[in-house]
């Protein structure tokens, strides 16, 4: 035995292996956990959406569309939207739609898409005498402060020509920022006559939900701000961007390149993760937030909605397909997050990930592991019991509340899962060790008595006495046949294997059928359902171990015959017999005070004995009373009729056991059993040379184990037929031997 305290050591070592370098590993499993918990801080305490907030969305929704028709709408409608914001007094717009392509709604396109004919001619001639749609639009940009929108990507344009210039403080910042090798871009006289050029790139984690957005990305060595950037720049009318990164003036980093720190923009300065990332705090949709397109085009949006804000302009219907999820919704339109952005970024309400988040959770989740494992192993239970759920629920609301109060997220869940993980690791460890003795006495009484009675009697150590209790049981005796033929001519030692052969599956049939082996009689098996515990729909389960250990003694035998044949000696098939009875028993400890076993006896149990020695008569394997056969009626039955066993007076009726509820559902049985039923029919009528011309025909038509049934029968009715019947015949078999 091993004291306590190496005991302690080794659980100690054991569960700092499994805990605490998961969480340096930082498995993906980890980061999913980490984000679930950041989500549900967000719902728990969302942003509060401000209507004073600079931002708003003029979007196309389901009105603008029956209104004006599927998106996209020609050009000069979107310049009539630029130019109604522009005389509203915009501070700026910003479009969440990339118009990569001509205008497929012009005038040009749509005589271009006529066939070759004169009219067509002649409409090109008109045509081009009037101005482009996408030259009007093209205007309708350079006429206020309109920002296009853009998008990285693995094919398209191989330059970003940028709007704004870039300032940089510190490391250079272009390694850390997320880059891209090609672009999709609106039509270039959009973007000359636009004052900005962002990108709609996002960070999606796995579950594609917008936890983080890049303020910078790259294509090449050129910086490319984010839209919600560039509005904002715009909008205060700012030429350069300032990028501060580590080691910058105030930036101690120690000479490590540890990433971008803050980004400036007019008098906005904006602290970021190391990829000028931010993490906004966002709030639920607010209908307060949109403007339609059609009531700005009508002129029925207040100027007060527009003047000085920085204006979004995108897709609100959901047919557009533009829809994003953030934590706080699974569908939200992708234009929202861009609003969403900048009303973080003018508020200061971001939520940020600090670079020594990482390093304060492995500390305290060092502290956590090196305090729980003492007090599993030192202090009282109750206190090691309350000790891990009042951490787990310290380390949450304490992440909870600096989320709360000042937007830092720190991860409550690696710190949690080291106490879990120790206390479980600990708990066992403590189990196993302080059970050691108990479980030394249980594997002495598991050679003897079964393991659910160790179990009962390990609770209850007053039942260690003799006797017992009465209970309905359903017996099973199981005997094999020909066994004096099979172990002549074996040695010792084969014939031990043999029976360890035999014996194995048989057990198992009755063990995974909730079934007790009482005891071994040499080759017979005594088994019973429905003690020492109650074993619902106890006689179905025991006639499924019969079937099951018919069935494995086909397998047994076809084993044997290979390994006979392999050895070139000859093959003597094994049979068995099985007796199943069910009535009141009485089961306990039976013995002497010195030496006992748990073992049932009664009058329901010698029946079992009789009823398994009266299938050598049938020349069948299974056989079961009365009781057995009424308490599962939908299983194959063969009637046998009555029989008087050796030993009691009073006649049981008894059945043969064909097959399951299953196969009693089958044509070929229902066919098989009327025959059996009119041939005993003609038994009990005693016209014994019709039942036994029946007999002999059912056992030309039958297979497997049943010819020898009605071979049997049909020498009995022969017998009677013979001999005769007079007076008062019973139908009664009176068996004369065992």
């Amino acid at each position: 035995m091993y004291s306590r305290k190496q005991i302690f050591l080794v659980a100690t070592l054991i569960a700092g292996l499994l805990t605490l370098p998961w969480g340096l590993l930082q498995p993906r499993v980890l980061d999913d956990l980490r984000n679930t918990i950041f989500d549900n801080f967000q719902r728990m305490s969302p942003r509060a959406y401000d209507p004073e907030a600079p931002v708003r969305v003029v979007g196309v929704d389901e009105e603008s569309l029956q209104a004006y028709g599927q998106w996209p709408w020609p050009r000069t409608r979107v310049a009539a939207l630029v130019d109604r914001l522009v005389d509203m007094g915009a501070a700026a717009i910003a479009f969440d739609f990339i118009f990569s392509e001509p205008d497929r709604a012009s005038a040009r396109k749509l005589v271009e898409a006529l066939p070759e004919t004169k009219l067509r001619v002649e409409l090109a001639r008109l045509v081009a005498k009037t101005p482009d749609s996408d030259e009007i639009m093209a205007k309708a940009i350079g006429r206020g402060p309109v920002v296009m929108a853009g998008t990285l990507a693995p094919e398209g344009q191989k330059s970003y020509p940028a709007k704004v210039g870039f300032a940089t403080a510190g490391d250079d910042p272009l390694p850390f920022l997320y880059a891209f090798p090609a672009a999709v871009l609106p039509l270039a006289p959009f973007i000359e006559s636009s004052r900005g050029l962002g990108v709609t790139n996002w960070i999606s984690d796995r579950d594609l939900v917008v936890r983080r957005v890049p303020l910078l990305m790259r294509l090449g060595e050129t910086v490319a701000p984010s839209l919600a950037l560039e509005a904002l720049r715009v909008a205060q009318g700012a030429e350069t961007l300032v990028v501060r990164s580590s080691n910058a003036s105030g930036e101690t980093a120690y000479g490590a390149q540890t990433g971008v720190n803050a980004v400036k923009v007019g008098s906005f300065e904006i602290a970021t993760g190391a990829e000028a990332d931010v993490r906004p705090r966002y709030a639920f949709s607010d209908p307060r937030r949109n403007i339609s397109a059609k009531a700005v085009l009508e002129g029925r949006a207040p100027r007060s909605e527009i003047e000085g804000r920085i204006i979004f302009i995108g897709a609100l219907a959901v047919g557009i397909g533009d829809v994003r999820a953030t934590p706080l919704e699974p569908i939200v339109p992708g234009v929202d997050v861009h609003a969403q952005i900048v009303e973080s970024l003018t508020s200061g309400a971001l939520l940020s990930r600090p670079d020594w988040g990482p390093g304060l959770e492995a500390i305290v989740a060092l502290v956590a592991f090196l305090a729980t494992m003492p007090l599993l192993f030192a202090a009282p239970m109750t206190v090691s019991i309350v000790f891990p759920p009042l951490a787990v629920a310290a380390l949450f609301g304490g992440a909870y509340y600096l989320f709360e109060k000042q937007g830092l997220l720190l991860d409550p869940a690696y710190p949690s899962l080291v106490i879990i993980g120790s206390y479980i690791v600990g708990a066992v460890t403590l189990w196993r060790s302080e059970n050691s003795a108990r479980r030394q006495v249980r594997n002495a009484f598991g050679k003897f008595v079964a393991p659910a009675v160790v179990d009962r009697l390990a609770e209850n150590p007053e039942l260690l006495v003799l006797g017992g209790e009465t209970r309905d049981l359903t017996v099973l005796f199981c005997d094999l046949r020909n066994f004096s033929g099979i172990s002549e001519g074996l040695s010792a030692r084969d014939l031990t294997q043999f029976m360890n052969d035999y014996l194995t599956p048989m057990t198992d049939a009755i063990l995974e059928c909730d079934g007790t082996v009482d005891k071994y009689m040499g080759d017979a098996i005594l088994a019973f359902w429905n003690a020492p515990l109650d074993v619902i729909d106890h006689p179905r389960k025991a006639l499924a171990a019969a079937l099951a250990m018919r069935a494995s003694l086909v397998d047994f035998n076809v084993a044997r015959a290979r390994a006979a044949e392999a050895a070139g000696r000859p093959h003597l098939e094994a049979r068995m017999g099985c007796g199943l009875n069910l009535g009141p028993c009485n089961v306990g400890n039976m013995g002497s005070t010195r030496r006992f076993d748990y073992s049932i006896l009664g009058d329901n149990v010698n029946l079992a004995s009789r009823l398994e020695g009266a299938s050598k008569a049938f020349a069948i394997d299974i056989i079961v009373s009365g009781a057995v056969y009424d308490a599962a009626p939908d299983m194959a039955w063969l009637d046998l009729g009555h029989i008087v066993v050796v030993g009691r007076s009073e006649p049981t009726h008894v059945y043969a056991l064909a097959g399951d509820a299953k196969f009693a559902e089958t044509d070929m049985y229902v066919r098989w059993r009327t025959a059996h039923q009119e041939m005993l029919e003609h038994y009990l009528s005693r016209r014994f040379s019709i039942a036994a011309e029946q007999a002999s025909e059912l056992s030309r038509t039958v297979s497997g184990l049943w010819p020898g049934l009605y071979k049997a029968l049909e020498k009995r009715y022969s017998g009677l037929e013979r001999d005769g019947v007079q007076g008062d015949w019973s139908p009664v078999w009176n068996l004369t031997s065992k």
